[in-house]
């Protein structure tokens, strides 16, 4: 079913949607949250609660892009799952080794109160993100938003781990001079 179809369903509280949302994106939510709890029933739970989120969003946003915003949701979603795990120390996932490599090329945010510069370092991100070559671009966002584990990005692009590293590698490189180019201080 397309796309525009499913969001109809989400605008005319059919419950319809979920099935339909769950059989074309079940698995790449699933894929994502996965990737950053590394746990299967988490998940799954993370999933479920991805198409209430949806449900609940639709009526009062309309997503140009439903793939993107089930992705969001789900990955916002297996974030606070993770939080609430890693405060009770049970954490696990590509988490952990995600958000270390990107520390140091990447301020962290210590309060909610520098909203406006959150949103900055969005657009930058961003910018930065349309001046690398396609496949470092798939790289990155494949590790540092999908979260994947660097065996899996290497079996999709076919390349060597050592490869996956070294691109990694430089394009955080890259970023943190992009960064500090922008006067966005690390």
């Amino acid at each position: 079913m397309e796309d525009s179809r499913i969001v109809d369903l989400y605008w005319q509280r059919s419950g319809d949607a979920i099935t339909e949302t769950h059989a074309k994106y079940g698995n790449y939510c699933y894929a994502i949250a996965h990737n950053i709890l590394a746990n299967g029933q988490d998940a799954e739970e993370c999933v479920n609660d991805t198409w209430l989120g949806a449900w609940n969003a639709m009526p009062i946003h309309r997503p140009e892009k439903l793939k993107l915003f089930l992705g969001k949701i789900a990955r916002r979603t297996a974030l606070g799952r993770f939080q609430a795990a890693r405060a009770e120390k049970r954490g696990g996932g590509e988490l952990p080794l995600v958000l270390e490599e990107l520390g140091d090329c990447v301020p962290s945010v210590p309060s909610a109160a520098q909203a406006a510069e959150d949103r900055e370092l969005e657009r930058a991100l961003n910018r930065f993100l349309h001046t690398l070559p396609e496949q470092a671009c798939d790289l990155f966002l494949r590790r540092y938003w999908f979260a994947e584990p660097l065996a899996d990005i290497a079996a999709r692009y076919r390349l060597n781990p050592n490869t996956v590293k070294t691109s990694l590698f430089r394009s955080r490189e890259k970023l943190r001079r992009y960064l500090e180019k922008e006067g966005i201080t690390l």
